[in-house]
């Protein structure tokens, strides 16, 4: 036997995994194929500036990431958003405008129509749909809050933050939360009013916070990686089969790994060319989930050439807008330490489902779209002085219709295959939040498993029971 445990991917999920379980006392092996680990994770100095190639930042919503972060002795060099960054703006009419933060901001700003904020203030009288039905979020959105907020508001943060269409994804299986308020309460005004405390217990009393570190996102893999010593990078693997109660990992050279439990801890495709001789009915189902492109482009300007005060997190571009980018992060103003006071730092997000074939544009290609959107919309007068482009082709999985059918294979499969799990962001959540929370609940699973003498227990997951039945 060559562990207790092999871990396939050693991405944000997979190193948690590892981590957790090797804290256990379980001998762990985690095989990355890349040449370091940390999937999309990367952060990067160049010319006194940082930056990062895939998340920017995270946010502390619960104690799973909090207590993380202390246990690898991280904690001390984590960085908070600046208050300075509670303020999102979005593209409106061709030009920036900042999204109302309270109540009374709401009723006040000129973002919205009359029409839209009388149409809000009557979400608590509209009547719940139907618990089995697989609502996209644009139409429980148009249904609770109207087109206009859909248009303005909810569009651009799907697009944004998932680089999804709100027409094509899940609500249940994308943001089940949201489902759940209007299935427990009615209301989502209702439910959010009667959940507050819930929301403050579960993240300990600490208010939810957006954070990255002095050196970058890249921290927290490179922490996680250096405090367990079975991370091994450049191995790929090809196939997981399995033989006795065990399971053999056979890498891509003619090597071969063989433990009690496996977590597929790669992407959806990935992981399902690995195991469609073990599990072809989960392997169909992983190879199923579409994953959206994203092309990521940095640059760094001097300050008195930007016109706009960047004072913000950034901002998201509506599809109503015709704009050809999702959004732009002021990095600079997010987080200290980013680049000196006379530099600004902006990241910028293109493709997505709304248009993935433009990841496949070249760098002087997408230079030509950002820069002059850059200057039309901030004030950019001059070319960056740093510049950095990333594509990331299989970017973020799309929670579209079908998805909970989808993990809900994959959970039979980790049923009749006890010792086999599947963690990876296509399943509880992409956020760095839900990841952690993922993996740790993966790991707690195994370790469970492992105390009772058993090769591993499927990891539970919440899937909605009604929705699945009713498909």
């Amino acid at each position: 036997m060559d562990a207790d445990v092999v871990v396939v991917g050693g991405g944000l999920s997979g190193l948690v995994t590892g981590y957790r379980l090797h804290r256990a006392g379980l001998t762990v092996q985690v095989l990355e194929a890349a040449a370091c680990p940390g999937g999309v994770i990367g952060s990067e100095r160049r010319g006194g500036v940082l930056f990062e190639r895939g998340p920017n930042n995270a946010l502390d919503n619960g104690p799973a990431i909090h207590d993380l972060l202390d246990e690898l002795g991280i904690a001390a060099q984590r960085v908070d958003a600046r208050p300075a960054a509670a303020k999102r703006y979005v593209v409106r009419k061709g030009a920036l405008a900042a999204l109302p933060r309270s109540a009374a901001g709401f009723i006040t700003t000129p973002l919205f129509s009359t029409g839209a904020k009388l149409r809000l203030l009557s979400e608590p009288f509209v009547p719940r749909a139907a618990g089995t039905a697989d609502e996209s979020i644009a139409t429980f959105v148009r249904r609770r809050l109207g087109t206009e907020i859909l248009d303005v508001a909810v569009e651009p943060f799907v697009a944004g933050i998932m680089a999804g269409d709100p027409e094509r994804i899940s609500l249940a299986a994308a943001l089940p939360r949201l489902h759940d308020l209007e299935q427990r309460h009615g209301s989502l005004l209702r439910g959010a009013l009667a959940t507050a405390g819930e929301r403050r217990r579960a993240r300990g009393g600490r208010p939810a916070v957006s954070f990255s570190f002095r050196d970058g996102m890249q921290t927290l893999t490179d922490a996680l990686a250096a405090a367990q010593p079975g991370v091994e990078c450049g191995r790929r693997v090809l196939r997981v089969t399995r033989a006795a109660a065990d399971f053999v990992v056979e890498l891509e050279g003619g090597g071969r790994r063989r433990a009690r439990a496996v977590v597929m801890a790669a992407p959806a495709g990935a992981a399902a060319t690995m195991v469609d001789t073990m599990a072809p009915a989960a392997a169909a189902a992983l190879a199923a989930i579409p994953y959206a492109p994203l092309a990521v482009v940095v640059a760094a300007y001097p300050r008195d050439r930007v016109s706009h005060p960047l004072d913000g997190f950034g901002f998201l571009a509506p599809a109503v807008e015709r704009r050809p980018l999702l959004g732009t992060l002021f990095c600079s103003t997010l987080f200290e330490g980013r680049a000196d006071p006379s530099t600004v730092v902006l990241t910028t997000f293109l493709g997505g489902s709304r248009d993935p074939e433009v990841v496949d544009a070249t760098d002087a290609e997408l230079r030509a779209i950002v820069r002059p959107e850059l200057a039309r919309l901030l004030g950019a007068s001059v070319a960056p002085t740093v510049d950095a482009i990333t594509r990331w082709h299989d970017g973020l999985p799309q929670y579209g219709f079908g998805h909970l059918q989808r993990i809900a294979e994959v959970q039979r499969a980790e049923q009749a295959l006890p010792g086999l799990h599947f963690c990876a962001n296509y399943r509880g959540g992409a956020s760095i939040g839900d990841c952690v929370a993922s993996a740790s609940e993966t790991a707690g699973s195994i370790i469970a498993a492992q105390l009772r003498g058993q090769p591993g227990a499927a990891t539970p997951r919440v899937v909605a029971p009604a929705l699945v039945q009713a498909a």
